[in-house]
């Protein structure tokens, strides 16, 4: 029987380089006026450098895009000429207006709608993040009841430990959880390898073959999909 569904959070329920581009305007505009040094240095699209430099120094931190932007923001404030105080205070001020701004994203359709119904059916509902979103924060701790994040879990999927945890914390076997995700490899392989479930989200309607149990093009199409799966289950279960 089919207790539990999980979701990936970035270009699944909405897309994440609207959300990203727009946090990171919102922090140069307040890095401008608390460490102007840093805008006279460096630009938005001085970023990926940034980010590149740091994870050649620190390729430990991969999984976590927040320990990479913390690092990322260090990095650009020393490179700006601030003191080792200075670059410590400001990094973590301008990351909490980052990760502020990150939180305000714009669902895509029929994604709340698809969340309630679900809900109302009684299906526990979590998610499986390798950013840095909060479903608190974000507006979905009204239908999600628990979240696992890389940043938390040390491992990014499709490493089997977020999947292994969540299982854990629900307390169910892989047969009785569906895992639904956007990325082939960290959502639909991540989930086949630990033995659940899983829907393809294919939005842009990809042509490519994807070993999911089900794929949908519009999220308004979950709900039977999960029935689907849900009569599947029990017809395996009796056999």
């Amino acid at each position: 029987m089919i207790k539990c569904i999980t979701f990936d959070l970035d270009d699944t329920l909405w897309a994440v380089n609207p959300v990203v581009e727009q946090a990171n305007h919102t922090l140069m505009e307040w890095l401008a006026q608390n460490a102007e040094a840093f805008v006279k240095t460096h630009s938005i699209s001085d970023f990926p450098r940034l980010r590149r430099e740091v994870l050649e120094r620190h390729p430990e931190i991969s999984h976590s895009v927040t320990q990479i932007r913390l690092k990322q923001l260090e990095h650009g404030l020393r490179l700006a000429g601030y003191s080792e105080e200075e670059t410590q205070t400001l990094t973590l001020q301008a990351f909490d207006v980052f990760l502020e701004a990150r939180q305000q994203v714009t669902f895509f359709e029929h994604a709340l709608s698809m969340l309630q119904t679900l809900h109302s059916q009684g299906y526990l509902l979590g998610a499986l993040s390798n950013g840095n979103a909060d479903i608190h924060k974000v507006g979905l701790s009204g239908v999600m009841d628990f979240q696992f994040s890389a940043d938390k879990v040390g491992t990014e999927k499709p490493h089997p430990l977020m999947f292994e945890q969540m299982l854990h914390h629900v307390k169910l076997r892989p047969e009785q959880v569906i895992h639904i995700g956007d990325n082939p490899d960290h959502d639909i392989e991540g989930a086949r390898n630990v033995g659940l479930w899983s829907i393809w989200v294919n939005l842009n309607g990809a042509d490519r073959h994807v070993p999911a149990t089900r794929s949908v093009t519009c999220l308004s199409e979950i709900p039977a999909a999960v029935e689907e799966i849900r009569q599947l289950a029990e017809q395996r279960a009796t056999i």
